[in-house]
């Protein structure tokens, strides 16, 4: 445990400085700042050579944190997220607190309730939402495992996190879900 709080703590000190970090998510290996670090956001942006109008998804530790970054959340959002099985995104209206380059064109932004122990710590270190994106270049395959990330990744990140390197599990992606127009959620991607 005292190496977790360890890896924690480092993580969240390079965050805290708006820089970025490799590590390791609830579904794959991803890239990661403070949501509502600009600099940060675009600085990941820029190395993983992703381009405006995709934006990525903000991972959160509770109910409270994902309202700060949502607009708008599901009347029954409470009961949904206790009976999910699997790590599930939600695409909700934005809020301002949300760095612009998150937000998608029609004005929303992707968020999930992480149960993951090593990525809730962070984020609820942190007291921000951590942005997640899969660690690789645009338009490249998405690394499941930690041995499968591009060395030009590895490079171009401030922080590498030393926790589940050695995984070799594959876990699916998140489920997506959106807010429809009448306030229903909507599979977008089982």
């Amino acid at each position: 445990m005292k190496f977790l709080r360890q890896e924690v703590d480092a993580a969240v000190d390079v965050l805290l400085l708006q820089q970025v970090i490799l590590y390791p998510t609830d579904t794959v290996w991803g890239l990661g700042c403070d949501a509502e670090a600009l600099p940060a956001v675009k600085q990941l942006y820029e190395l993983k050579g992703r381009p405006e109008g995709q934006p990525s998804i903000v991972l959160v530790a509770d109910l409270a944190m994902m309202k700060r970054y949502a607009a708008k959340v599901p009347d029954d959002i409470e009961k949904l997220l206790a009976e999910q099985s699997r790590p599930t995104t939600y695409i909700l209206p934005a809020s301002r607190a949300v760095a612009p380059s998150l937000v998608a064109p029609d004005g929303t932004v992707g968020l999930r309730v992480v149960k993951d122990e090593f990525c809730f710590n962070v984020v609820r270190r942190l007291g921000h939402g951590l942005v997640s994106t899969s660690a690789n270049k645009a338009g490249e395959p998405t690394p499941a495992v930690y041995a499968e990330i591009d060395p030009v990744i590895l490079r171009g990140v401030d922080h590498v996190v030393n926790w589940r390197q050695d995984d070799a599990t594959r876990v699916a992606p998140s489920r997506v879900v959106a807010l429809g127009e009448g306030g229903q959620l909507e599979v977008v991607r089982e």
